[in-house]
Formats: C-alpha cells, sequence, structure tokens
C-alpha cells in the first residue's frame, strides 16, 4: 500500500472520485482524497438556508454558496498565491452592517454566477483562482429545500407527526427525522455532475449531517438514477460522533438503514468506520452486508477532536480500500461479480494495511479481503428496486428506521451549516 504523506503527489493512474455531501463533512472527504488522487469531483448539496448562505439565496436568488466555498477550500492550492485566496475567501466580515457574518468567497461566487450567468462557470473561475485540485459542482442549478416529518414536537401527542422544512430546520428539529424528501421533487440536476459520475471508479458518500447534506443527493430522482446505475464502486464513511437534532441516540446502523429507506436500489461495496465509533461492530458488518457491503474499520479520527476526521488517516484508510478492491476498468482481470462477491465480513485481527495513528489499539482495527463486485468489468449495474418513498403529500415509507439505539455519550459535535 502507497504510504500517504502531507506532501505526497497523486500516484499515476489514481482513481477517479466524485464526493458527495457538503459543510465540514465534506471539506474532511476532501482533504484526504486530494492526498491520494487528483481526480477529484466534489458534488455539493444545495439546500442551506441559514446565516450567509441563507441570506445570499433569499437577497439574491442565488444558489446557497457556503458548501461550495468549502470545498473549494478543501481543495485549493499549497502554493503561497492559492493560500492567500484562500484565507480571503473564508475571511468573515465582523460588526453590525449588513455585511456581518458573511465569508467573502460567499460573495464572490454569488457575484460570479451573476457575471457569468452560471454556476458550473463561476465555480471553474473560483478553483482557477485558488489552484484547485479538482473540480466543485453543485447538485442541482437550482437552489432545494429539505423537508422533513417528524414525531415528538408535541408533549401531548408525541407520536403526531410534523412537517419541519429547511435544512437548519431540520438539522436541529428537537423532534425525531421519520422521513426527509426535497422540493421540488424534481430539481434540475447539474449535467457535468451526472457526467462526472458516470466517468468515476470511486463514488464516495459521506461523512456528513446524515438528512441534510448526504440524503439529498440520493433524493434527487435523475442523481439517484446515475448514482444507482454507475459502473463506479461506491463507499460510505459514517461520521465519527452522532450530531444533536439530526440524529442524536443514533447507532452507526441505523444511519445504514436510513440510507436503505430512503434510497431504494442504492447498493453500497464498502462502508467505512472508526472503531472507536463503533460499539457493536458485528451488528454494522451485518447492516453493511444488508446494503451489499463490506465493512471496513480503521482509525480515521484526529487526536485532538473526537468528532473531527484526521486527513492523514482518513487518506490512508480511503487508499487502502481503493488499492485492496484493485482495477476497476482495464485490461486486468478482476474480482467476479455476483451475490457471493457482495457478502460483506468483517475480521477484526491485530494486523491492518493501515499504519496505526491516533485513538485505537492496532487490534481494533479491520482487516478485511472479500472480493469487489468489479460492475465496469462485468457491463452491468446493479437492478434498481422499486419501493415506496413520499413525497409531497403521498405515502409514507413502509419500513420505518427501527430503533436507533442509546445515545452515543460522545455527540458532542454537528455539521454547522455555512
Amino acid at each position: 500500500m502507497t504510504q500517504v504523506r502531507a506532501a505526497q503527489l497523486p500516484a499515476p493512474g489514481a482513481p477517479a472520485v466524485v464526493a458527495f455531501g457538503g459543510g465540514h463533512g465534506l471539506a474532511a472527504s476532501l482533504s484526504a482524497l486530494r492526498r491520494i488522487t487528483d481526480r477529484v469531483t466534489a458534488v455539493v448539496t444545495v439546500g442551506d438556508d441559514g446565516g450567509s448562505s441563507g441570506r445570499l439565496r433569499h437577497e439574491l436568488g442565488a444558489l446557497p454558496p457556503g458548501d461550495l466555498r468549502m470545498a473549494l477550500a478543501a481543495l485549493a492550492g499549497s502554493d503561497q498565491w492559492s493560500r492567500t485566496w484562500t484565507d480571503v475567501f473564508q475571511r468573515r466580515f465582523v460588526g453590525g452592517g449588513p455585511l456581518a457574518g458573511h465569508a467573502l468567497g460567499n460573495l464572490v461566487l454569488a457575484a460570479l454566477t451573476e457575471h457569468v450567468g452560471s454556476p458550473v462557470a463561476a465555480l471553474e473561475l473560483a478553483a482557477e483562482l485558488l489552484g484547485a485540485c479538482g473540480r466543485v459542482l453543485p447538485l442541482s442549478e437550482d437552489g432545494i429545500d429539505i423537508v422533513a416529518e417528524v414525531t415528538g414536537l408535541d408533549p401531548d401527542d408525541p407520536a403526531a407527526t410534523h412537517q419541519v422544512r429547511g435544512q437548519v430546520a431540520v438539522a436541529t428539529t428537537r423532534g425525531s427525522v421519520r422521513e426527509v424528501w426535497v422540493e421540488p421533487a424534481e430539481p434540475r440536476v447539474c449535467a457535468p455532475a451526472c457526467a462526472a459520475v458516470e466517468e468515476a471508479d470511486w463514488l464516495v458518500l459521506g461523512p456528513g449531517s446524515l438528512y441534510t447534506s448526504m440524503l439529498p443527493h440520493l433524493l434527487v430522482p435523475e442523481m439517484h438514477k446515475v448514482i444507482t446505475g454507475a459502473a463506479a464502486r461506491r463507499l460510505v464513511v459514517l461520521n465519527l460522533v452522532a450530531q444533536p437534532g439530526e440524529t442524536e441516540g443514533f447507532t452507526p446502523e441505523a444511519h445504514l438503514r436510513v440510507l436503505a429507506q430512503h434510497a431504494p436500489g442504492f447498493a453500497v461495496d464498502v462502508v467505512l468506520a472508526d472503531p472507536a465509533a463503533v460499539p457493536d461492530p458485528s451488528a454494522l458488518a451485518a447492516a453493511a452486508a444488508d446494503l451489499g457491503a463490506a465493512l471496513h474499520l480503521a482509525p480515521v479520527r484526529s487526536a485532538d477532536a473526537a468528532g473531527v476526521h484526521d486527513p492523514l488517516l482518513l487518506a490512508a484508510a480511503f487508499d487502502a480500500v481503493f488499492s485492496a478492491s484493485g482495477p476497476v476498468a482495464g485490461g486486468i482481470p478482476g474480482p467476479p461479480a455476483g451475490a457471493e462477491a457482495r457478502t460483506a465480513r468483517a475480521t477484526l485481527t491485530t494486523e491492518s494495511p493501515v499504519a496505526h495513528r491516533g485513538p485505537g489499539s492496532a487490534g481494533e482495527q479491520t482487516s478485511w479481503s472479500d472480493d469487489l463486485p468489479d460492475r465496469r468489468r462485468a457491463g452491468s449495474a446493479r437492478p434498481i428496486q422499486q419501493g415506496p418513498r413520499r413525497r409531497s403529500g403521498g405515502s409514507p415509507v413502509a419500513d420505518p428506521v427501527g430503533t436507533p439505539g442509546p445515545p452515543d455519550p460522545r455527540a458532542t459535535a454537528r455539521d454547522l451549516k455555512e
């Protein structure tokens, strides 16, 4: 396995990776991915309605730029020019005037979009200015609203359901989210983002806010169709801590059940988690297997903050997963496709392909060697399973999430919106 260092250049033949998400979770994933490949595309959710992004969205009709800005910053170049512009992009105005709270990069992205008439073109210009290693694209060229059905808001009738609208409201709700969807039901998807998915070797979902950063990509029908039909392999990265509001009290396996509930046909090849954040590895392995995935445990958390991913450790974990899978395309024979190839197993050992750093002993790491299906070689994609889904005013999803498990005492951080 390639040893990952901060200054290491991506190796020749590095995989093409599309990373989905928003906010700090996506930024963490991009900061790691850029260390092992220069073929990175970030597809960013555009549902933010709070803070600077919400104000610009309301006042200008612009796409919420905060998560897009953070993705650009995570991919920015390391030379002095790029770092200077990145620092300026991230700088927020203070004081009590109309600019207070706005990040300069948010204003620049909004202005560039008005100037060139396209959010995609604006992001390309900004990426060139910041010397970005990779590409940043919006999920949709129109803003979307995240809507949730929530219980537990009425103390006199805890089972009563209420509709909560907006990313901030969903992320901070005091109730339990039972279901989430986007409006409009079929937003205009970003065509270059779909093209990137079709050409990718790996699709990476997470870490990040489950309902407001990860799921929206799978709730947009056209993107859901492209993701589930793509030849690329799929990796889900689980959060290190539960998030107050959205997923407080959720076990890691409850996150996977939510994905399965909301995204029919979404099959996964690998689920990546930190062993210190997994109370029951067997239960998580079983939940991963329900999605067709192998479970890979590796220490990825920062030694300084329980809820923060260490970019070097996460890069090493990505590298281990990508390397273990073998080539996705080309003339080298790949592992056989079929049901047996999708069977997930997680075997705890005292050895791991990932060099040990940070919390957790080497014995807590996981070595896995199950073959992964080579969909591109086989020339077929997993079938899209049809199942009941809710759209606004529709019927509820048949299969509930289930009991998420006891509260996690580590639940102290959440993915802040920009």
